[in-house]
């Protein structure tokens, strides 16, 4: 089944995908669904994560004397 999504894209965003879709000569739907698909298949693609529980303090700094809000 095919669904339909509307988004806001910036002016840069919108005038790259013009852009790649004239050099290329594919479709900007297709070419955002691509791009929606890769990231997709990519779970391991913010390597920052793996630093993830690595660090040592307060889990929340706002627990820390000067920090907090109240």
């Amino acid at each position: 089944m095919s669904h339909t999504l509307t988004i806001r894209l910036t002016e840069p965003v919108m005038n790259w995908l013009k852009q790649e879709s004239e050099r290329t000569g594919i479709p900007i739907g297709r070419i955002i669904r691509e791009h929606i698909e890769r990231a997709m298949e990519a779970p391991g693609s913010q390597p920052f994560l793996r630093h993830a529980g690595k660090f040592n303090g307060p889990p929340n700094l706002s627990s820390r004397k000067g920090f907090s809000r109240t």
